[in-house]
């Protein structure tokens, strides 16, 4: 049976080929996959369709619109960011959309902000549920009232996203088994976070001995799916400490002040489990420039963050601080003065022997004939860790079907990889497209230059 629009997207497809520079063509087949909700090839369609027209306002809308369904809401925010620039662009709906980008990447001061200049602008757009999420939000035709108003009528049971004042954090105390062992390639990362945390940790007397103190920070950027979440706990597993995750859930609160007392505590729950290995994931959403923030709320809690690495009232000797983040163009450059995030390190997608090893490592556990690890990672060029697993798991999936044709199992060849791997594009090049820009036109003091050689731009 074949999908919805099956005929009706067939023949654009064959239309486009005949035109392929037609830039209201492809633009009109990209919307036509969004309108049959087939995501995965309107974003295909509406990247292609924007390389052909870049400056189509229209075209990176609809792949917002696409990351928005797909769930992909950091990337949808990034496009809304730059058509923010453009006030032609952003329409009251748009400004919707972007408002729901940001309540879904937990900035919700931003979102309200975006939510009620587009009901000023026009009281149509309304969105009810919304509007309820963000919680200080009235329903069209009644007036605006202030954050602070809307706090001191709320009670905690209609607090937003059902969060409760004085909550607290609820982050959890890991014991990770996993070590550098487990993690394939990535040799000079694991070199930078030996020097500045392992070797401390197994030689403090000489450390001490030169005035170095043990901790410090490590912020690690790259594609999403190259593994800095799973260097994290291993970097924990490598030297037995504690290790605590925190993700954005963890900090941010709409009432005032509790985010603050969220991350303070936090940090104590760190400091009395040293040596502990204190690990920040997408912590752009945590520390963005403040010169970005239009409300008081979100600076005080960059201000908060800045003291806690500081240590201005407590001791953070033995504290290991890791951050990961897919956007380090977005964070406030106060993070990294030496002291607080002073190793900023660029993981990049695996090169070709640490996808073999990945290959070797995921494999592992799985029917396999005689797999040629390297012939694979010849093949996956620009896969991330994550695009190798969706791989193997493609592989395994067409595997599962011939098995149940055929009545038995058989294990997994290289030819059946290969195959899966034919099928799959890299996801790391959609970062890469945006992180060009950022390290050809805005790398003060050659922040991105990693980046810049991993392209071969200079």
């Amino acid at each position: 049976m074949s999908q919805p629009g099956e005929d009706t997207i067939k023949a654009l497809r064959e239309a486009v080929k005949f035109s392929p520079d037609n830039g209201p063509l492809r633009k009109h087949l990209a919307e036509t996959c969004l309108a049959f909700n087939r995501l995965e090839e309107a974003e295909r369609e509406f990247r292609e369709a924007i390389a052909v027209a870049p400056g189509d306002h229209g075209l990176k809308l609809g792949l917002a619109k696409t990351y928005l369904r797909r769930g992909r809401s950091s990337h949808a925010l990034v496009i809304f960011e730059e058509l923010s620039g453009n006030a032609a662009a952003m329409t009251p709906p748009v400004r919707v959309l972007y408002a729901t980008a940001l309540v879904r990447t937990g900035d919700i001061d931003g979102a309200r902000t975006q939510y009620r200049r587009a009901v000023e602008a026009d009281p149509a757009v309304a969105d009810e549920a919304l509007a309820e999420e963000l919680g200080s939000v009235t329903t069209p035709g009644q007036s605006w009232k202030s954050d602070d108003e809307a706090e001191s009528e709320r009670t905690p049971v209609e607090a937003d996203c059902g969060q409760k004042r004085g909550g607290g954090p609820t982050t959890e105390i890991e014991r990770p088994k996993i070590t550098f062992a487990d993690i394939g390639g990535m040799d000079r990362v694991k070199e930078e976070i030996k020097l500045k945390i392992i070797h401390p940790l197994e030689h403090p007397d000489l450390y001490k001995a030169y005035g170095k103190k043990i901790g410090g920070g490590i912020l690690m950027y790259g594609p999403p799916g190259c593994g800095k979440t799973h260097l994290a706990r291993a970097t924990a597993g490598q030297v037995k400490a504690r290790f605590i995750s925190v993700g954005i859930n963890d900090v941010l609160n709409m009432w005032i002040g509790e985010s603050e007392k969220n991350l303070h505590e936090i940090f104590d729950q760190a400091r009395q489990n040293k040596p502990c290995v204190l690990f920040f994931d997408e912590v752009d959403a945590l520390g963005a420039s403040r010169t970005d923030l239009k409300h008081s709320a979100g600076r005080q809690l960059v201000n908060q963050f800045l003291a806690e690495l500081d240590g201005v009232n407590a001791d953070n000797e033995g504290l290991l601080i890791l951050a990961a983040t897919n956007a380090p163009w977005h964070i406030d450059p106060a993070f990294r003065r030496p002291g607080r995030f002073d190793r900023i390190i660029f993981v990049p997608p695996p090169d070709v022997p640490a996808r073999a090893a990945i290959c070797r490592i995921m494999l592992q556990g799985k029917p396999t004939d005689n797999v040629d690890a390297d012939a694979l990672a010849k093949k996956a060029e620009g896969f991330s860790g994550a695009d190798i697993k969706n791989m193997i798991d493609v592989a395994i999936e067409a595997k599962l079907r011939e098995a149940m044709a055929k009545g038995r199992p058989e294990p997994l060849t290289t030819r059946d990889l290969l195959a899966a791997a034919r099928g799959l594009r890299p996801t790391t090049q959609e970062w890469f497209s945006t992180a060009r820009n950022y390290a050809l036109y805005s790398n003060q003091g050659g922040l991105y230059d990693d980046v810049l050689d991993h392209l071969k731009l200079r």
